[in-house]
């Protein structure tokens, strides 16, 4: 048997074998990156973790471009910005937010992460989630950060999402939490009225284990 013969062979199942390997690698080290990330609104559903949900497993589906235009056009401005719906926040606000976040870009956090979650401000009809005067905003926190406080704001009653870009002045403020102990569910009771149609849910999440913010947009219709 000639050994050179089987040589190249040899090494070519070698390479393949170590390419699956750092491949199974990478994916373990992304997904962990994830698993123990950050958060998000999860109902009403933020605008990213409602593409995420909807389209996360068929995200390249072109029916998406005329059942959900908005989640689309986030799609392919950077799929990022879905697959990491739990990371959109900034450090260092110091609680002067309207600083740190300008008008505009309210609902990217001020285009946190190098431009990441840029298509989240953009202006247009976005899925909404029907709600009462009454509801609850449900935040999912994988990793049990806490909250110094939680402030949530309504949009004022005439504005409209779908043809104006939103602003600081547009927000009425409906709800100040305390302090929630690290858990990875919070619920915040609002009570409302004066409301229908369509608005934006706004919640700025303070986490405890740092000066970290979220700015959280979420689309919704007041019944």
């Amino acid at each position: 048997m000639d050994c050179h013969a089987h040589a190249p062979r040899m090494r070519s199942r070698l390479t393949l074998m170590l390419t699956a390997m750092v491949a199974a690698l990478l994916s373990v080290v992304s997904w962990s990156g994830t698993a123990v990330a950050h958060g998000s609104v999860i109902d009403p559903a933020s605008r990213n973790y409602g593409c995420w949900l909807r389209w996360g497993s068929d995200f390249q589906n072109p029916a998406m471009a005329q059942q959900d235009p908005m989640c689309w056009q986030a799609w392919n401005a950077d799929p990022n910005g879905m697959w990491n719906w739990n990371g959109l926040y900034r450090n260092g606000s110091g609680g002067n937010f309207q600083a740190a976040v300008p008008n505009g870009q309210l609902c990217s956090g001020g285009r946190t992460e190098g431009g990441r979650y840029n298509a989240l401000d953009a202006v247009g009809p976005w899925k909404t989630t029907d709600i009462g005067a009454t509801f609850d905003v449900k935040l999912y926190d994988q990793a049990s950060h806490g909250a110094d406080y939680f402030l949530v704001y309504v949009t004022r009653q005439g504005f409209d999402p779908t043809t104006q870009p939103l602003t600081w002045n547009d927000l009425q403020m409906v709800a100040r939490t305390g302090r929630y102990a690290p858990s990875q569910n919070y619920t915040i009771p609002v009570s409302t009225s004066g409301y229908s149609g369509r608005h934006v849910v706004y919640t700025i999440w303070q986490a405890s284990h740092m000066d970290q913010t979220y700015f959280l947009c979420s689309d919704v219709n007041f019944r």
